[in-house]
Parts: C-alpha cells; structure tokens; sequence
C-alpha cells in the first residue's frame, strides 16, 4: 500500500511482467505511468488498470532509441514531476551464438536492456534527490548472474545492471532513495517469441523452460513485495534459481552442469 497514491512508472508494460506489474499497481491505487514501444498493446494496458485507478498515462518510445528514450525521459519528468517508483523492465533477449552474433546486434540490446535503464533512471533521479523519497527498480535476470549459452549480449546487459544499480544504491543511501534489482528466473511471458537470432529476426518460439515458468502476476507480486520492502536483490522464480546458489557455493559442479547445456 505503500504504492497508493503515488506516482509509478513502469516500461516494457504491454505484456508479461510489465503489464502484470503495471495491473497490481493500478490496484494498489497508484497514479501509473507505463511505457512500451507497442501502441496498441499499452493502449490495452492502459484501459485494463483504468478500471482499478484513475490515473494510468500511456507514453510509447522505443528503448531501442536513446534520443526517444531521453526526449521522453525529460517530457516525462516535467509535465508530472518528481516519479516516487520506477521499475525499469522494458527488454528483449537473445538466441545466438557469440562468434555468430554481429556487434550490431550486441549494441541493440545493451541499448535496450542497459541504456535505456540508466537513462530513465538519471532523468528521475533529481526530483527524488529533491523529494528525499523515491524508489528504483531494475529488472535483470538469473542470467545477470552467470552466463548462459546463446545469450551472451543479454547476459553481459543483465550483468551490467546489476554493476550499475548496486553502485546507485549505495549512492543514493543518504537521499533515502532505495534500489531493488530482480532477478527472474523462468517466467511464462512471451520474451522467448521475440528473442533476436543472429540475423536480428525473432526466435519465434516458445522455449519449454519459459512455458513451464510460473506466471507473470506471480512474479509481479513478489517484485512489489520486495521493492516495497527495500530489499536490494531478489530472485524470483522455480527450482531453476538454485543454480545461483551452485555456482557461489560449488562453482565445480555449476560449470560441470552448465557445460552439459545444448547450444544447438
């Protein structure tokens, strides 16, 4: 409840786990911001969490875009003022091989998955500077942990967060400002479909483990749970997250399990 009547922003909103988090938002109450680079789809969005909060604002852009992603930043920050929560969830993966990945592809998704959080996040950071309130949320994954075959360019931006937001954290202690990163695990959304191969077309396919993961209003629930907590980390998932575990506490045998994943 500590959402209530606060103003939220939250990208990547018009499906999955942004759009679940963007619902149990408008339920609590909160005043909403959602973005996405899908019109249509926010629009659905925007019309589902009107029917629990009166304020729910649409902003497209493309993450992909950082003069987009900037512009709509600074619109953003001035025609609302200062943003008490914003989840940076807005992202897209990958499946490819390294060697085979063109650097274009790499640099399209640290755009969107690694600039474009720190670009939202240093245009809201004065209002809540000036507020002495505010809360960050980054969405990386179990793989800004370790890596994992036929995601290197996702991974390495999912490790970037988690170097870039644990820094801000501590920054931003005296401010009163809290950082939350989570870490999904397996997730049922649909992150695989849209997956970029090495040609930079989508993948197209459902991948079993994303099939079986649990639901996105499951994770959305423990998300919030754990940003209004202040909890600076918290992994969300299945039986899959023991691998985090593994591999700080028996690396051996995490690389031994990890080298039996197919590539092909």
């Amino acid at each position: 409840m500590i959402f209530k009547n606060k103003l939220c922003w939250v990208t990547g909103a018009s499906s999955g786990i942004g759009e679940a988090i963007a619902m149990e938002l408008a339920k609590s109450g909160a005043k909403l911001i959602i973005s996405s680079s899908n019109k249509l789809k926010l629009q659905r969005v925007q019309q589902n969490c009107l029917k629990h909060t009166s304020h729910c604002e649409a902003i497209p852009f493309d993450l992909s875009n950082p003069a987009e992603v900037e512009l709509a930043a600074k619109q953003t920050a001035e025609k609302f003022g200062p943003i008490f929560l914003l989840i940076n969830n807005g992202g897209i993966s990958q499946r490819a091989l390294a060697h085979e990945t063109p650097v274009e592809i790499d640099r399209r998704i640290m755009e969107i998955d690694y600039f474009s959080y720190v670009i939202l996040t240093k245009a809201v950071l004065p209002g809540m500077i000036e507020a002495k309130e505010g809360y960050i949320a980054a969405t990386s994954s179990i793989s800004g942990k370790f890596g994992f075959p036929l995601r290197s360019a996702y991974a390495a931006a999912k490790h970037a967060i988690q170097g870039f937001f644990e820094t801000l954290r501590i920054e931003l202690k005296t401010h009163n400002i809290n950082v939350t990163i989570a870490y999904p695990g397996r997730v049922n959304t649909n992150i695989s479909l849209s997956a970029i191969l090495k040609d930079g077309k989508a993948h197209g396919k459902m991948d079993d483990g994303q099939a079986g993961g649990i639901s996105a209003e499951k994770c959305a629930k423990i998300y919030l749970k754990a940003i209004a907590k202040g909890k600076p980390e918290v992994l969300i998932g299945g039986k899959e997250l023991l691998m985090v575990h593994i591999k700080r506490l028996f690396p051996g045998i995490f690389y031994r399990v990890i080298n039996k994943i197919k590539t092909t």
